[in-house]
């Protein structure tokens, strides 16, 4: 049974930092490209970072770039996303996703798997 599970969300004010976590289970995880996506209440389902299979490559929306950092770590089955200078309009329900296929590594249809997702709030 694969499973991803998000932890690490909360409430932070502008200008603060949250890191999260995605713990996989049920899957070869160095297999996986791994990515991050987000969705606001009423918006479309935004893509935020992604990493290659052994951390080589690293992807980041326009939205979060110089402020998000993605990173994994394949001997714990985690990727991570650390999340610097916080602002209200990154206030989202962060989902992680698994990939087994190559290339649009941006677009949502190329990833298998999905979390349940967790949520983030940036207040002020």
């Amino acid at each position: 049974q694969v499973q991803l599970v998000e932890s690490g969300g909360g409430l932070v004010q502008a200008g603060g930092s949250l890191r999260l976590s995605c713990a996989a289970s049920g899957l070869t995880f160095s297999n996986y490209r791994m990515g991050w996506f987000r969705q606001a209440p009423g918006k479309e389902r935004e893509f935020v970072a992604a990493v290659s299979w052994s951390g080589g490559n690293i992807y980041y929306g326009d939205s979060v770039k110089g402020r998000f950092t993605i990173s994994r770590d394949n001997t714990k089955n985690t990727v991570y996303l650390q999340m610097n200078s916080l602002k209200p309009e990154d206030t989202a329900v962060y989902y992680c996703a698994a990939s087994d296929y190559g290339g649009a590594i941006r677009t949502m249809t190329r990833y298998t798997y999905w979390g349940q997702g967790t949520q983030v709030t940036v207040s002020s």
